[in-house]
């Protein structure tokens, strides 16, 4: 995982490279990262932009990133650049090794194995690599995730609060926090340690305490943080944006990202029911259909929905123990598909970093 995210990073400075760029341009300082570095640098409402007539403000942005950046640069000599990468890089890794425990927990050190391989191979996880909050949102949500399955509840709870000060998607960590708790009080009749409740208490904590931040800045304590989302067309719209999305492709055509983001999409709810019959812990169900759900009924633009569901990797747990199963009937084969993999990744990955045109 890690030789090919370094290689993904690598093609990226390349490129940049080539066309007379700083080799950091589209690492760390492209789309949602520039917001980050400026609240970093100089805090909240300090920078806005108007877009269609609405006001895009950075209250959009959670902050647990950004913070992380202003620590780690005022302890170090680094630039705010140079610290998000820090940042994200080390986030990789961390949850690379959550996502594995979790695979080897389940199934084996095989399938963790091939779960992680195929996590780091994602069309879009060339973003593993770059200054945006992924990396660091995956790594709170296995981690949490992973305490769940062990039940070590302070710690689940703990750190889908830090999910949810990392992402508006990190609801997800929470309300799977609080159904695999409450599955576990449904199992065990109400007899469960009071550190269970307490970490299904707090879990939600991050999420809900920014949002009501942003909500008594904007002097609308309940809806202000969803009018902020409502100005980057982000809305609950139950889908409907997205189908006529879909069918204006299907109609008139467009740019490579935009069907690719509609097949990743497609692939994901057909992974999704895979899962679901796999039955696996109820708390691996629940995160990954919650990421899912918010990618297909929220508005947005298309482009980036892939990336939202690069945190998803218990949907990889299906192809994962497939190709573990072709790897021990044609090894030959199960190479062929991971190299291929990762070929698309690094050439996409790319692409959509340096070249492409839509929001990533």
């Amino acid at each position: 995982m890690s030789a090919l995210r370094l290689a993904g990073v690598a093609a990226v400075a390349v490129i940049d490279h080539a066309l007379g760029r700083s080799t950091t341009t589209s690492l760390a300082h492209s789309w949602d990262s520039v917001w980050y570095l400026h609240i970093a640098e100089h805090g909240y409402g300090t920078r806005f932009r108007v877009v269609k007539g609405a006001i895009q403000t950075d209250w959009a942005f959670f902050p647990l990133y950004p913070e992380l950046i202003r620590a780690l640069r005022d302890v170090v000599p680094v630039s705010p650049g140079q610290a998000a990468l820090l940042i994200a890089w080390s986030a990789a890794a961390l949850a690379a090794c959550g996502v594995y425990v979790i695979g080897h927990h389940l199934h084996g050190r095989a399938v963790a194995t091939a779960l992680v391989l195929l996590w780091a191979s994602l069309p879009h996880s060339v973003v593993l690599g770059l200054a945006y909050t992924e990396p660091l949102f995956t790594a709170c949500a296995a981690w949490s995730l992973y305490a769940v399955l062990k039940g070590r509840w302070l710690t689940a709870g703990a750190l889908a609060t830090l999910a949810g000060l990392t992402r508006p998607s990190g609801i997800a960590v929470a309300v799977a926090v609080v159904v695999a708790a409450v599955c576990e009080v449904v199992r065990r009749r109400g007899r469960v340690p009071g550190r269970l409740w307490i970490g299904a208490g707090v879990a939600p904590l991050g999420w809900v305490g920014y949002v009501l931040w942003v909500g008594r800045r904007t002097g609308d304590l309940f809806h202000g943080y969803f009018r902020v989302q409502s100005a980057w067309n982000s809305r609950l719209d139950f889908g409907v944006g997205s189908l006529r999305f879909v069918k204006a492709l299907f109609l008139h055509g467009g740019r490579v990202a935009f069907p690719v983001a509609v097949l990743v999409v497609a692939v994901s709810v057909l992974l999704f029911c895979l899962l679901c019959l796999e039955r696996p812990p109820p708390a691996l169900v629940v995160f990954a259909g919650v990421l899912l759900v918010l990618v297909l009924a929220v508005s947005g633009p298309f482009s980036s929905k892939p990336r939202f569901l690069v945190p998803a990797f218990p949907l990889l747990i299906p192809p994962a123990r497939a190709i573990v199963r072709a790897w021990c009937s044609s090894p030959a084969r199960a190479v062929l598909v991971g190299g291929t993999l990762a070929a698309v990744s690094l050439a996409y990955g790319a692409y959509l970093a340096v070249l492409g045109h839509e929001p990533l």
